[in-house]
């Protein structure tokens, strides 16, 4: 299927691994020029080279921390116009409610709430201006099925979810969409912390941790980020316009839910 993206721009935060890497490969596969952010200057240069010798469009990286208005300014600089974006960052650490402090919570709500609401406030303007552009938003399957030990990215992703739910309504006759992608477990360096923490405080190898939690997946497996980038770049293309302001869980079956 051709996605119709060939010639546009997008914007993708934390793209030089993981889940991010995986929607800017998808979108640079379908012709998209990308400006790619990560805080590691070393790991987002392998990526770009990577994906410039691969695919053959323009990449230009933004090393920097997205989440801080300093490191913000000279990827939006770069990013001005951009047709699509796609926000990420990553989650905060697991712990106990009773552990938590104000600023623990600012810094989750700086990170998973306040940093994809100012990128969108900068960039929305423009794609409704123009009367096209999309927004996809990595957030966590845990806005539908809370996990008890990342109560600081299910309160940040919660809040996300609420602002997504009204702006998409308020851009989408300007032809601009935003949703929000919920991944599961997918097998990327998160999933790697996360399952060494576990494994920590249960004593045992993370090995036995991961093939325990991937058999609570129907699917048997954890996710690749492969098959997460296809998802954004449908979602982000000329097919996906009727879709606006939905939660996509990709998790393998995991939520058990009808809703």
């Amino acid at each position: 299927m051709d996605m119709g993206l060939r010639g546009k721009r997008a914007l993708v935060c934390a793209g030089s691994k993981g889940l991010g890497r995986g929607c800017a490969e998808a979108l640079a596969a379908e012709g998209v020029d990308l400006v790619l952010n990560a805080r590691g200057a070393e790991a987002l240069a392998a990526t770009a080279d990577h994906i410039r010798r691969h695919y053959g469009v323009r990449v230009d990286e933004v090393a920097g921390d997205i989440t801080t208005d300093a490191g913000r300014a000279p990827v939006l600089a770069a990013a001005r116009g951009a047709d699509i974006l796609v926000t990420n960052a990553g989650g905060p650490p697991p712990g106990l409610w009773s552990d938590w402090s104000r600023d623990d919570f600012i810094r989750a709500f700086d990170a998973n709430l306040l940093t994809p609401v100012a990128l969108m406030q900068a960039l929305l303007p423009a794609m409704m201006e123009r009367g096209w552009g999309r927004v996809v938003n990595i957030t966590s399957f845990s806005v539908k099925a809370p996990i008890p030990q990342l109560g600081l990215s299910n309160t940040a992703r919660a809040g996300l979810t609420g602002f997504v739910a009204g702006t998409a309504r308020q851009v989408a006759a300007r032809g601009v969409t935003i949703n929000n992608l919920l991944p599961g477990i997918h097998a990327t360096d998160r999933a790697i912390s996360l399952d060494g923490s576990a494994a920590k405080a249960r004593g045992i190898s993370p090995e036995e941790v991961r093939k325990a939690r991937a058999a609570e997946i129907p699917a048997g497996r954890y996710g690749t980020a492969e098959e997460f980038g296809a998802a954004c770049a449908f979602l982000c293309s000329q097919h996906a316009g009727f879709i606006l302001g939905q939660n996509l869980v990709i998790d393998g079956g995991a939520l058990n839910a009808t809703i």
